[in-house]
């Protein structure tokens, strides 16, 4: 599903711009730290936030990540959310901040009510 000239994009710890749908419609869109397992999009959140409650109410998201050497390549991931599985350790945001360069990344302060949000692909596009 990946075109494999666009597979690095994904692997390598490039942030990525998640879009979700609000109540009203209007798209609300935020940087993100994102892990990619070779099937669906993983990130990290809290039940208390925005992101969170827009999924709720419409499952539909999507992600854009940009070639940060050429960045008018890009890859988008079109899908929705699948699953929002508790991360009440904060064990997935100590990964996600080791993978994006922080090697003493500690858990949040909101481990509490941490999740990790899983989003399957439905459609690729590149450019």
């Amino acid at each position: 599903m990946i075109p494999a000239d666009f597979s690095h994009l994904l692997e390598e710890p490039n942030f990525g711009v998640l879009g979700t749908v609000r109540p009203d419609n209007t798209v609300q869109v935020n940087p993100m730290w994102f892990e990619f397992d070779g099937a669906s999009l993983r990130f990290t959140h809290t039940t208390q936030r925005a992101k969170f409650r827009n999924l709720r109410h419409n499952p539909s998201m999507s992600l854009v990540v940009f070639d940060p050497e050429a960045p008018h390549r890009y890859i988008e991931l079109r899908g929705r959310l699948t699953e929002a599985i508790a991360d009440p350790t904060g064990a997935f945001y100590v990964r996600l901040g080791k993978r994006y360069g922080n090697a003493g990344q500690q858990a949040p302060a909101d481990s509490d009510v941490r999740v990790i949000l899983v989003m399957n692909i439905d459609k690729v596009i590149t450019h």
